[in-house]
């Protein structure tokens, strides 16, 4: 069968004779792996639309479970993302975690566009880049609804005496809960209400909303640590290949 999608390009590997494997995040289909003897290095508008931080139309042949790209059109390249070590760093750890989080086969509608809201604001962005990352983690939580409970105590349900923030509950939790908790969990973080104001703003906004939020270096540095081991614990991510650089960045500064 062949058919078309619009996608952005995630990764792609060499293989034998030439041939590549793109791991494509589809409009249609969601995240696909499809084989392809297109050469992103080459000069026509197929290779260019081969190449990473691009959103294009591909022509796929779908053979049961296994797809084919047989041609491509670039509709947008973010090219000036590669102009900047850091912007580049961060933008390949939100590619590399965005394909960890997709299921294969499964349409993602709504991160589907929150991924290229990020990209065309991270492009024109010059400064600050880790926020906008950490805002991108947030809505990705929200998408794939996943996100830690802010508005009561994750256990009990109280909505007083919320001191404290939990990774294995998921949320907030109340003086009473956290008494009948491990106080020496490394998983248990003492409530700092300048995190919380800022999960809550990140989740009422939409990321082109947040686009020139520029955050402490301090509170970045925390919200770094929680959303990582959030991600961690809940989703079963604990290493990318770009984490390091990027939460680097905030010790180097």
């Amino acid at each position: 069968m062949y058919t078309d999608t619009e996608g952005i390009i995630l990764k792609q590997i060499k293989t034998v004779s030439g041939r590549r494997m793109v791991l494509l995040f589809s409009k249609k289909f969601g995240k696909i792996s499809a084989g392809t003897s297109i050469n992103e290095k080459g000069k026509g508008k197929s290779a260019l639309a081969m190449r990473p931080f691009t959103y294009g139309k591909y022509e796929l042949y779908k053979n049961r479970d296994t797809y084919h790209i047989n041609g491509a059109e670039v509709l947008k390249s973010y090219y000036r993302i590669g102009e900047d070590v850091e912007k580049y760093m961060c933008c390949s750890y939100v590619l590399e975690l965005t394909e960890r989080v997709l299921a294969e086969d499964a349409k993602a509608p709504e991160i589907f566009y929150l991924l290229l809201d990020f990209l065309s604001i991270m492009e024109e962005r010059k400064k600050k880049f880790e926020t906008l990352v950490l805002a991108y983690q947030v809505k990705l939580l929200q998408c794939y609804g996943n996100m830690p409970k802010l508005d009561a105590c994750a256990c009990c349900g109280s909505t007083e005496n919320l001191t404290d923030f939990s990774i294995k509950e998921g949320g907030l939790i109340c003086k009473a809960c956290i008494l009948q908790e491990n106080t020496n969990d490394a998983l248990i973080y003492e409530l700092n209400f300048a995190i919380v104001d800022i999960l809550r703003y990140f989740l009422q906004n939409s990321l082109k909303a947040l686009k020139s939020l520029a955050l402490e270096e301090s509170v970045q540095g925390q919200l770094q640590q929680i959303l990582k081991d959030y991600f961690a614990y809940h989703l079963d991510i604990k290493t990318l290949k770009s984490e390091g650089f990027v939460m680097g960045l905030s010790q180097k500064k």
